[in-house]
């Protein structure tokens, strides 16, 4: 005989099934809410990985706009400078060594990973940390260059080293890279910012330079990729064009000490150069960053871009675009020092939500940003 269930029976195991299968439904629906929610978090860590900003304070206290971006918007670096050029004075975050280590100090705690604290002390004229503030003199590139002397370049980059170390500094925007091509050149040769026309001494005085950062735990971050020495203008000031002055010599040093193994970091420089890309200057071009530096070159390191609210790129390119062309070229930290002209308190915020956006909307692939927050993670496993 063939059984049959009564109709009851049959109704409980049906609503039973349907209960089994919403639940299991809604058990999915949750479990790709988590997974997204999830991911949309990692996403918001990452992006925050490659922003480093520069804010006003000689203090980061909990209640700090910094603290609460560095919390908030997971910021994986800041940049520190002594002057503040909209208010005209010094004391911006620099002002004495105790002070110095203090904040670097509140800085660290703030952040769950180790943050990079950025300055540009290169020696002579581009110092942050000056000695009429208590730290140690310094020279310039042009002069360690000019005397060539190796034992020089060593003692006065060791001390420099040092001077950073001790108060909590670990990214130094230094050495300069540029060939001095243009003694005029407003803001390299005039500056004393090269250690020489010469490839071969700019090598290796910035190899030695480099070396002294590396003994004191301080990342080195060349400057500026592909070169600016031969400029006739300020890319603080405006667009720079170098098409008719640039040449290939001004790869020597990073292509040899990218073979050395020595390089950390490499900054773009906001400049253009048809010959190269016929379209955009170096921090957004594709063809300069992930074609001439890495796959000619062969750096696999960080890339940094120099300061994105420079004239060069403000009054030539919209923030978004900008920060698109900037990622998607192959930049993998972002800096907006925030102290070209006018302070943006709200500049990392508007920086973070407007990358974001774009790698939500599709404009940049998130793989660009899973490659260049490996690339940082790697880098932070240098920071002691």
């Amino acid at each position: 005989m063939k059984c049959f269930d009564p109709p009851s029976h049959r109704s409980d195991r049906s609503a039973a099934f349907l209960l089994v299968t919403v639940a299991v439904i809604v058990s999915l629906c949750v479990c790709t809410l988590e997974t997204y929610a999830q991911s949309d978090s990692d996403l918001d860590v990452k992006i925050g990985q490659m922003l480093m900003v520069g804010f006003r304070g000689t203090s980061a206290r909990e209640q700090s706009s910094i603290a609460k971006d560095i919390h908030d918007l997971h910021l994986g670096g800041v940049i520190l400078f002594d002057f503040d050029v909209e208010k005209k004075e010094y004391g911006r975050n620099i002002v004495s060594p105790m002070q110095l280590l203090d904040l670097t100090a509140q800085l660290q705690q703030l952040s769950p990973s180790p943050l990079l604290i950025a300055v540009d002390q290169e020696g002579g004229m581009v110092t942050r940390l000056k000695s009429s503030e208590g730290f140690p003199q310094n020279v310039s590139h042009a002069y360690l260059g000019r005397i060539d002397i190796a034992d020089t370049t060593r003692y006065y980059s060791d001390l420099l080293a040092r001077s950073l170390a001790i108060v909590g500094i670990n990214v130094n925007f230094a050495p300069v890279l540029d060939l001095d091509i243009n003694p005029d050149n407003p803001v390299i040769g005039k500056l004393d910012r090269s250690f020489s026309a010469d490839q071969d001494i700019v090598t290796r005085h910035a190899g030695l330079f480099i070396d002294a950062m590396h003994n004191w735990d301080v990342l080195s971050a060349v400057k500026h990729f592909p070169g600016h020495g031969s400029s006739v203008e300020d890319s603080h000031l405006g667009f720079v064009d170098v098409t008719d002055t640039w040449s290939e010599e001004e790869l020597a040093p990073y292509r040899a000490l990218i073979a050395q193994e020595k390089l950390d970091l490499v900054m773009t420089g906001h400049i253009f150069n048809r010959d190269l890309d016929p379209e955009w200057p170096a921090t957004l071009s594709e063809s300069i960053i992930d074609g001439t530096l890495r796959e000619q070159l062969g750096f696999d390191g960080v890339v940094v871009s120099d300061d994105m609210m420079m004239r060069a790129i403000t009054e030539h390119y919209g923030l978004e675009t900008a920060i698109k062309q900037a990622v998607n070229a192959g930049v993998d930290i972002l800096i907006f020092a925030n102290n070209t002209y006018a302070y943006d308190p709200d500049i990392a915020r508007v920086a973070f939500t407007t990358l974001k956006n774009l790698v939500m909307n599709g404009d940049i692939p998130r793989a660009r940003i899973d490659e260049s927050y490996d690339r940082i993670r790697a880098l932070k496993k240098h920071l002691h």
